[in-house]
């Protein structure tokens, strides 16, 4: 059994729309300000919209979208990002995983679990407040969602998974890899110890997401939030690839017009494929090609 799985994230839906005096938030403010002096030059909706159809003309089996897919978290960003969900696909054939600009405020909460819900719900389940982690399977498959973003004060963008929702996860490792299904991890904040942009900006309990790799397994964990290509491996015992590590596969911006090829936006398209005990994954790059607006091939990152 195999499925190819399209992975983006970070599209920062734009533009930004000042916040209303109902929504007004210090830390809005400071990211309306903040969007205005740099994201606004970066954040390219119609380069998105090619990169989007180039993802669609591929015909992935599902599509994992992890995280910041607004930037204030305000209401009207919300009901925007919901439409522009929609136009990838089916609520069954999409994931979504919370980063912290959907999580940007306390009071944005309600919003981001009740429009969002559609796309965070495990299979045969009602949306509930608190579906993370979520588990959907597809093609022997496991999907397993988690949610990192968390209200914070203003400068910070660190995530946190929480004691029981790690312990959540590591029960549907093993169930879903007692089954024979390959394992996907999907989260925002890049869940590593080192190499993740430091404590102001990195998953607080990263040392406990490790050791639930080490002990249980996964056969991919995809993120965002870095705005860069990156990958990183942990090891473990009891995952189902062959060299015994788990990769860790961060994707840039969907949206981002940066120069940096690190930085360009793009969409991976990983393959899992299963050979008897063991599986298999490959990872492949689509983005604009350089000094083109054309999306096209990149370097296989695995």
């Amino acid at each position: 059994m195999s499925l190819t799985l399209a992975h983006l994230s970070d599209a920062h839906l734009s533009p930004a729309p000042f916040p209303p005096l109902a929504e007004m938030r210090l830390k809005r403010f400071m990211g309306f300000i903040n969007w205005k002096r740099s994201r606004e030059r970066v954040n390219d909706m119609p380069m998105l919209g090619r990169l989007v159809a180039d993802m669609l003309h591929h015909r992935p089996d599902h599509i994992a979208m992890t995280g910041d897919v607004v930037n204030l978290a305000l209401q009207s960003e919300f009901r925007r990002a919901a439409e522009w969900l929609k136009t990838l696909g089916a609520t069954t054939d999409v994931s979504f995983t919370p980063g912290n600009h959907d999580a940007y405020v306390r009071d944005a909460m309600p919003n981001l679990r009740r429009v969002l819900a559609p796309w965070t719900t495990s299979d045969g389940e009602p949306p509930s407040a608190s579906p993370f982690p979520y588990l959907r399977i597809r093609n022997d498959v496991a999907l397993i969602g988690l949610s990192s973003g968390l209200p914070t004060a203003p400068l910070l963008a660190s995530g946190r998974l929480g004691a029981a929702q790690i312990a959540a996860l590591k029960t549907l490792l093993r169930r879903t890899g007692a089954a024979g299904l390959g394992r996907v991890v999907l989260i925002h904040h890049p869940p590593l110890v080192k190499g993740a942009g430091g404590p102001l900006r990195g998953l607080d309990d990263a040392a406990a997401f490790e050791a639930a790799i080490a002990e249980c397994g996964a056969e991919a964990i995809l993120h965002g939030h870095t705005h860069n290509r990156m990958l990183h491996h942990l090891p473990s015992r009891a995952t189902k690839l062959r060299d015994g590590r788990a990769p860790v596969i961060g994707v840039s911006s969907c949206s981002a017009s940066a120069q940096d090829p690190r930085h360009r936006a793009a969409y991976y398209l990983i393959r899992l494929e299963q050979t008897g005990e063991h599986w298999q994954v490959s990872a492949r790059a689509r983005g604009p090609l350089p000094g083109s607006g054309i999306i096209g091939e990149h370097e296989p990152l695995i």
